[in-house]
Parts: structure tokens; sequence; C-alpha cells
């Protein structure tokens, strides 16, 4: 899968970012910069997605 980040803009100019195809932290890594440009967060919500490949990481690393 291609990684994006995407920015959606309301018609009131509220902001909105979505990354796709990143695992775990690296979403947030990836995404750092545009957070910057676009200014204050209002909230955050992570996607299933995030948790997911966070909790396989956990798992793993307690394996070693």
């Amino acid at each position: 899968m291609n990684k994006i980040i995407e920015i959606i803009v309301s018609p009131t100019g509220e902001t909105r970012l979505e990354t796709k195809g990143f695992s775990g932290e690296e979403c947030k890594e990836a995404s750092n910069f545009v957070e910057h440009a676009l200014g204050n967060r209002a909230g955050e919500q992570l996607t299933a997605e995030f948790h997911q490949n966070h909790e396989n990481k956990q798992v793993n690393e307690q394996r070693t």
C-alpha cells in the first residue's frame, strides 16, 4: 500500500490530517512537519491500524 498524507479542508477552513499506509508511530513522524505548518492541533484520533501495529510490536518485543 502506498503511504499517503491527506489534508482535508472544510468549507469553514478547519483542517483534518489523515495518514494511510503507515505503521504505528511512523504516521506521526511522517506527518509532523505538516501538523506544525497547519498550526495548533485541536485533537487526535488514532486509527485501528495504528493500534494494531503498536500491539503487534509490543508482542514481538516481549518474545525477544
